[in-house]
This record gives C-alpha cells, sequence and structure tokens, in this order.
C-alpha cells in the first residue's frame, strides 16, 4: 500500500485530505509542522508527500528544497497545496521541484485523481493485489478467481480489497467499519459479518481462504 505524507497546518483540511485518500486505498500520516516530519521521515520515506506552503515555523519551500537536496529523498514526488493562486506561485512551486501544485479550495476527487497519478508516473503505485487464485486490478476494477470475473458490489468490493491488503493479518470488525464504510464500529451490528458471507459465496472455493478469528474479526490467509 502505498504511503503518504501531509504536512498542513490546518486542521480541516488535513482532516478531509487525510480522509479522502485513505478511502481510496492508501496509507497516511499526517503532520502539522516541518519538525515532526521530518522526524518521522528520517525513519520511513514515503512514496508521495502532499506540502502546503505557508506553515509554522519553517515554510513548505523550504521543506522541498531540503527534500530536494536529500540523497535518500530527491526522488520522492511532491505535490504543493497551496491557497496561493497566481501563475507566480504557482511557477516558483514547480521549478522549486515540486511535480505537482493544486489549489485550495480543492474537490476531493481531483486531490485523489492527481495523487494517483503521480503515484503511477513514479511506479510507486500498487494497483494489482492477488492471494492464491484470487486477483484484484484496481486501475480496472476487476476481480478474478482463476482467471474467471467476479461480480461485486462496491462494498464487497472494497472490503476484500482491504482484506488483500492486509493479507496474514487479523482486522477486527472495528477496522473493517472504519476502512470500509469510513464510520467507527458501535454497538452489535452484522453489517460486517453479512457482507463477508455474501463476499465468501461469490469467490466460492477461493472463500475458504476468509477465515473468521473468533470475537476478533477476520484474516485473508495464514
Amino acid at each position: 500500500m502505498a504511503l503518504v505524507y501531509i504536512v498542513e497546518d490546518d486542521n480541516d483540511i488535513r482532516e478531509m485530505e487525510t480522509y479522502a485518500l485513505r478511502s481510496a486505498g492508501l496509507s497516511v500520516d499526517a503532520f502539522t509542522d516541518s519538525e515532526s516530519f521530518f522526524a518521522t521521515l528520517s525513519q520511513r520515506l514515503p512514496d508521495l508527500v502532499l506540502l502546503d506552503i505557508m506553515l509554522p515555523g519553517e515554510d513548505g519551500l523550504s521543506i522541498l528544497k531540503k527534500l530536494r537536496e536529500g540523497h535518500t529523498t530527491q526522488t520522492i514526488p511532491i505535490m504543493m497545496v497551496s491557497a496561493k493562486t497566481s501563475e507566480k506561485d504557482r511557477v516558483k512551486g514547480l521549478d522549486s521541484g515540486a511535480d505537482d501544485y493544486l489549489i485550495k479550495p480543492f474537490g476531493i476527487m481531483e486531490l485523489v485523481s492527481r495523487c494517483k497519478a503521480l503515484l503511477r508516473r513514479s511506479n510507486r503505485l500498487v494497483t494489482v493485489l492477488a492471494y492464491d487464485s484470487i486477483e484484484m486490478d484496481d486501475e480496472r476494477h476487476r476481480v478474478t478467481v482463476d482467471g474467471n470475473d467476479v461480480e461485486l458490489t462496491f462494498k464487497e468490493y472494497a472490503l476484500l480489497k482491504f482484506l488483500l491488503e492486509n493479507s496474514g493479518t487479523t482486522v477486527t470488525r472495528e477496522r473493517l467499519m472504519e476502512a470500509v464504510w469510513g464510520f467507527a464500529f458501535t454497538g452489535e451490528s452484522r453489517t460486517v459479518d453479512m457482507h463477508i458471507k455474501t463476499l465468501r459465496k461469490k469467490l466460492g472455493a477461493a472463500g475458504a481462504h476468509i477465515l473468521t478469528v473468533r470475537n476478533v474479526g477476520y484474516q485473508l490467509g495464514r
């Protein structure tokens, strides 16, 4: 799963970006300033950085310069996200090394589309997921078992995708509910269980790979 770092001090925008990209199947870590960003960057490199220009302390252009000068960070795709709308500002960001420049306010679909385009161009976006005979081509939104197409609903597809991305790991009903339905799991809802049941049925014999972990959740494979 591609990892995206967001550096944005506006809480509403940061949360919106995080939610949109996670809903699109990307892993996201978000930061409010350069200090916390660089501390995490030293431990793990992302596949893409979304970088605001106007930040407290060190601004986005200064961060961009450091990333482009760094031996391990110079090839990471970087998208500047800013309320500065003039052609001069856009050219400055791009000439400083940004791969794209997105102007606030922006639409969620445009944000996700541009991020995926950058990841594709840098060969950092994995679009084919597989486990045993199950294969998902996320670019074409196609699922096959032993080469035969499997028709899934939107939620079934999202559920299978999350299980494939976390194959071999037990995921709780709470995590599945949040990842697929977009809200925290509460009460004794059987929504996840019912969708797992229909998903197993549609996958045929391959559905047996979706294991029930008693009192916890589900796991694809061992």
